[in-house]
């Protein structure tokens, strides 16, 4: 598939402004983690938003499902040295089991399926804790995912679409409670509302967060359109996903409604979460056409799932800037 441009914009109208959102498990607090972002984009000769003149603004939502932000910030700055060091923090903490009986059997039968094909059991809580030798990993190439860590990811991932899908009540904190999907839903719809006076939009989303992207463009009346969508680290391709979209098809799964330009899908085919299915033109079609580039991203060490890594990848620069009709070397 040819690359899309963006737009033809004129040149009276300004250069495309970005929302990024993240994904699954703990984040650092907002203002650096949007900074993470920019920085892994623009590393080694990069694409420089900020000098590109393009602005940019971070969905951020991991404090409705996380009680403080991620403190471990030497996890996420150790990939540009290409080593991945994952310290005893939240990231190793296990999930507590979901509470299923106060859901529908549907529901919970949907639940389980998730569950099942992503190996963890959402009614038991995995207490395994790995060896000490796997508490701090030098990450060598092509090194498996230790089972313990895909576990307590898979089992993060299962939590997040539990409460996101069926609107969950949750309180990360005493005297805050939210319903989940209304508060992820509104945080990305209100960046975007936000970023309508500057210009084309273009999201970058990842893991989780191309679910919440993708769900709001599809089914919310009030979500404004955008001229560009990157998935990144997607679990989109998941049929076990895709059941809990009401009236999903997939000869007509593409937000036409809402999406002006060209859906960029990156993925790595050893990244733990979208490589189950990782490819997505065959899925969201648009009146039995494939609208959507899959675009491989061959990341290095174990931990495939990296925004830092993506970010830092020459496929998804080469075709990011080409979306925002900005240079880069």
């Amino acid at each position: 598939m040819l690359p899309v441009p963006l737009l033809a914009r004129p040149k009276e109208v300004d250069v495309a402004h970005v929302l990024f959102i993240h994904g699954l498990d703990n984040k650092p607090e907002q203002k650096y983690l949007h900074d993470l972002w920019l920085r892994k984009l623009a590393f080694s000769d990069g694409v420089d938003l900020i000098t590109n003149g393009v602005t940019s603004a971070m969905a951020y939502w991991a404090n409705v499902l996380y009680e403080a932000p991620d403190a471990n910030l030497a996890a996420y700055e150790a990939v540009d040295s290409g080593l991945e060091t994952l310290g005893a923090g939240d990231v190793l903490e296990a999930p507590g089991p979901l509470d299923l009986e106060g859901v529908s059997e549907t529901q919970a039968a949907s639940i389980r399926r998730l569950a099942a094909r992503l190996g963890v059991d959402p009614g038991v809580a995995d207490d395994t804790l790995p060896r000490p030798e796997e508490l701090t990993l030098v990450r060598l190439e092509r090194l498996p995912v230790p089972d313990w860590l895909r576990r307590r990811i898979m089992a993060r991932f299962v939590r997040d679409a539990h409460h996101y899908f069926y609107n969950e009540s949750f309180s990360p904190r005493l005297n805050e409670t939210y319903r989940v999907r209304d508060v992820l839903r509104s945080r990305f719809i209100d960046g975007l509302k936000a970023a309508a006076s500057q210009g084309p939009v273009v999201v970058v989303s990842h893991s989780m967060g191309t679910v919440i992207a993708y769900d709001c463009l599809m089914h919310e009346p009030e979500c404004p359109a955008i001229d560009g969508l990157m998935t990144v680290g997607s679990p989109l391709g998941l049929e076990e996903v895709q059941a809990f979209f009401p009236a999903y098809t997939r000869a007509n799964g593409f937000p036409a409604a809402k999406l002006n330009g060209p859906w960029v899908n990156v993925f790595d085919p050893l990244d733990v979460v979208a490589g189950l299915d990782p490819l997505l033109a065959n899925d969201y079609q648009s009146g039995g056409r494939a609208r959507i580039e899959d675009l491989r991203e061959d990341n290095w060490g174990t931990w495939r799932h990296s925004i830092s890594k993506y970010l830092q990848g020459k496929q998804l620069r080469t075709r990011l800037a080409q979306m925002l009709q900005v240079t880069w070397p």
